[in-house]
């Protein structure tokens, strides 16, 4: 299934995009294809590995890395938003 996938904030930055397009298997959960970007080394792997505190959202809402991805969802990581 393909999937588009979002960044933002100072994720972006330190991936150096904002987006990209992704083609995966039915029933790839948020969880698995974090996994499979932090694969990737580097700053990917240092954004978003499993010590990293992420958020995601799937199609505009907020979701947990069970949530089952959609053929042609949107998909967005971002930091864990504070206020003051």
């Amino acid at each position: 299934m393909n999937i588009q996938v979002l960044f933002f904030a100072s994720l972006r930055e330190q991936l150096g995009t904002g987006q990209l397009q992704l083609q995966l298997p039915a029933q790839t959960t948020v969880g698995e294809a974090r996994g499979l970007l932090a694969q990737r080394g580097g700053a990917w792997r240092e954004a978003l590995s499993p010590g990293q505190v992420v958020m995601a959202a799937l199609d505009h809402q907020l979701c947990t890395e069970d949530a089952r991805l959609t053929q042609d969802g949107e998909l967005a990581f971002f930091p864990p938003v504070t206020g003051g």
